[in-house]
């Protein structure tokens, strides 16, 4: 379970054992190593990645930045009262680059200090899952906010976690995602208040003017837009998500 983490890198690592196999090995071949420990073949190895990709959407949904960036998005739209636009696909599109954008520092130490040495047969695949495992760590607990975490571990009945670093990764993982909500909304609150304030004016106006069957939304919504653009509403939105995890 610690290293759930790490799973990301296990595509890549797929390649360098593709490129490695050769037909007729065998199915089950345990290499016993000079340490003890020991590795089995390539066949075994591509399996398990293969298995592990099953997970590989969860885990972007549930350990980076991308649950943050989405459910912002997703409220932005409602807050302009735009249904359908931009579209599901495109917003998906956009908040998938910007995850990796921000994760990009991230996976660089991941490839730097678990990848490449094991593409370069320096250290077995658990080691490397392993320390793939610390930066993924590292960066959701800068994320996390105390009482969720604390909240979790006393929920998980765990006794002997002297520090937030020593935390599992099954406790973390929820604590960062509650984290990651949190503070989502707290910023769709903030995007909602001038919109609000637009939907306030227009529908008091439509009220003086006695069309009450008139909706306010009808006269709103360019309002909204003209606003959003006219301040670069884009670019102040994906600026405050980068900036709130600290570019």
């Amino acid at each position: 379970m610690k290293y759930i983490g790490a799973c990301f890198i296990l595509l890549l690592m797929s390649m360098s054992s593709l490129a490695e196999a050769e037909f007729g090995i065998p199915a089950l071949t345990f290499e016993p190593q000079a340490n003890g420990s020991g590795r089995y073949t390539v066949t075994i190895q591509i399996l398990a990645i293969m298995s592990t990709l099953t997970i590989l959407p969860t885990l972007l949904i549930m350990m980076t930045s991308f649950t943050r960036i989405i459910v912002v998005f997703s409220i932005l739209r409602q807050a302009l009262g735009l249904q359908q636009t931009p579209s599901n696909q495109i917003l998906l599109g956009l908040a998938l680059f910007l995850t990796m954008f921000i994760m990009k520092p991230v996976f660089n130490v991941i490839n730097e200090t678990a990848l490449q040495p094991y593409i370069n047969e320096e250290i077995l695949p658990l080691e490397a899952l392993n320390r793939a495992s610390i930066p993924i760590k590292n960066f959701m607990l800068a994320q996390i906010r105390e009482d969720d975490l604390t909240l979790f571990v006393r929920l998980s009945g765990e006794k002997d976690i002297a520090s937030p670093a020593e935390t599992p990764i099954h406790i973390l993982i929820p604590a960062f995602v509650t984290s990651e909500l949190k503070t989502a909304f707290q910023m769709g609150f903030m995007l909602f208040i001038p919109f609000l304030i637009i939907d306030l004016v227009v529908a008091s106006v439509l009220m003086a003017m006695g069309m009450m069957m008139l909706s306010p939304i009808i006269i709103s919504l360019p309002f909204k837009v003209m606003l959003f653009v006219l301040v670069d509403g884009w670019a102040m939105v994906i600026g405050t998500l980068a900036a709130s995890y600290g570019f």
